[in-house]
């Protein structure tokens, strides 16, 4: 179940999470992005203000995704 397999990483704005989605794929880690602006839109409903995207990794991933996240940030 994606609760148990996955931690949230991160949230913040679009252009944070494109430095940090790549980063981690430069070590292999896939993470998850949820975005539920575009969520929001594609189902033709109201995009909700601010919009933000959220980060999350898998649990055995996540002490080495949070160590590449303090050296960008």
């Amino acid at each position: 179940m994606f609760s148990n397999s996955f931690i949230h990483l991160f949230t913040g704005s679009s252009i944070d999470v494109i430095l940090i989605v790549a980063s981690l794929e430069e070590i292999n880690i896939n993470p998850l992005v949820k975005d539920d602006g575009e969520s929001a839109r594609l189902a033709g409903f109201a995009i909700p203000a601010p919009p933000v995207q959220r980060v999350f990794v898998h649990t055995d991933e996540y002490k080495k995704a949070v160590s590449i996240i303090e050296t960008l940030f």
